[in-house]
């Protein structure tokens, strides 16, 4: 099998970075009443600045996920000449499409109007991105395509307008300042999310006049055959785990009314899984099928949407005795 190499990186942000005195300004108050909850909610996150492909004066939305994404991969530039027909297959993941037919692939490609190539639309949360580039990695390594491009992108500012977000109750305000954790709660994510687009294109050669990147290996692991539903969106979540989705709800008024379309999180889960499962049960047979060694690792990307979470995923990882000190982390978390 033939090794893939990623050649080149771009990103789109859209519009001017957004200050966390902006937030509300662009996003709305919800019932005309300030959040009780965002300064909270920033402090424990530590975001300084996202973006939002919104009109600051309207809070009408500038772009789609898919003119996002299009862009990204118009500023791609892995070797002098490069023409967006050499794309031989499109690989897009993202959590929040525009629509929910056809796939989020269909319409990038739509947007950028390049010839005829294979597609691939990737779903899910926070791991659409990487599910995209592991496609396009498949692909290029063996030799189904001799390039290919992966995308990762979100629109989620068009989930927390104050227009299709529902008042905070009392109790949950309150309730934050004694477990910040609660901030991942269908009322508090819009404090957290951003919009924007990146894309790697991907070779079966390493360029010739810059850096490339060779891809190794990609592990993904699922646990969802023993796990409830944590972050979902269409559908209500019952007291059991399981999920009743939006064409099951009595109407679609009701299933409106049900806040059903939010994007939301089961925060107590959350907090008992996340760190022990990606660190101690994911990481931990990674680390053997690899033969993965701390002290060789120069450069670590670590995901988590809040700096509530960082210092609990490096202990776990020490305690596992995988030690990676701090100064070899790198996040865009505060700034993107």
């Amino acid at each position: 099998m033939m090794t893939a190499y990623i050649t080149d990186l771009a990103v789109f942000l859209p519009n001017e970075p957004v200050a966390n005195d902006q937030m509300e300004q662009m996003l709305g108050m919800v019932h005309q009443l300030p959040s009780r909850t965002r300064r909270i909610i920033l402090r424990n996150n530590k975001i300084k600045t996202r973006y939002y492909a919104l009109d600051p004066e309207t809070g009408e939305a500038t772009h789609t996920n898919a003119q996002l994404c299009a862009e990204a991969v118009r500023r791609l530039r892995p070797h002098e000449g490069f023409s967006l027909d050499e794309i031989d297959a499109l690989c897009c993941g993202t959590t929040s499409p525009d629509q929910m037919i056809p796939g989020h692939a269909s319409m990038v490609h739509g947007e950028l109007g390049n010839a005829p190539c294979e597609i691939m639309s990737a779903a899910g949360v926070c791991i659409s991105g990487m599910a995209a580039l592991k496609y396009a990695w498949m692909a290029v390594a063996l030799g189904q395509a001799k390039q290919a491009v992966a995308t990762g992108s979100e629109l989620s500012s068009t989930y927390m307008r104050a227009r299709l977000c529902p008042p905070i109750r009392a109790d949950k305000a309150e309730a934050v300042e004694k477990a910040p954790l609660l901030s991942f709660d269908a009322d508090f994510l819009r404090w957290m999310l951003s919009d924007g687009a990146g894309a790697a294109f991907l070779s079966q050669r390493p360029r010739t006049d810059g850096i490339s990147l060779r891809i190794d290996w990609i592990d993904t692991l699922s646990f969802a055959n023993e796990l409830e539903i944590c972050m979902y969106a269409g559908a209500v979540k019952n007291p059991d785990g399981t999920l009743t989705g939006w064409r099951e709800q009595p109407s679609l008024t009701a299933a409106v009314d049900n806040e059903t379309f939010l994007l939301k999180q089961d925060v107590k889960l959350l907090n008992r899984e996340i760190v022990t499962t990606s660190v101690e049960r994911a990481l931990t047979p990674m680390i053997a099928k690899h033969g993965l060694k701390a002290e060789e690792i120069t450069w670590f990307l670590p995901h988590y949407s809040s700096d509530y979470f960082r210092l609990d995923i490096y202990n776990h990882m020490k305690g596992i005795g995988f030690d990676i000190p701090l100064e070899r982390w790198f996040t865009n978390l505060y700034t993107k």
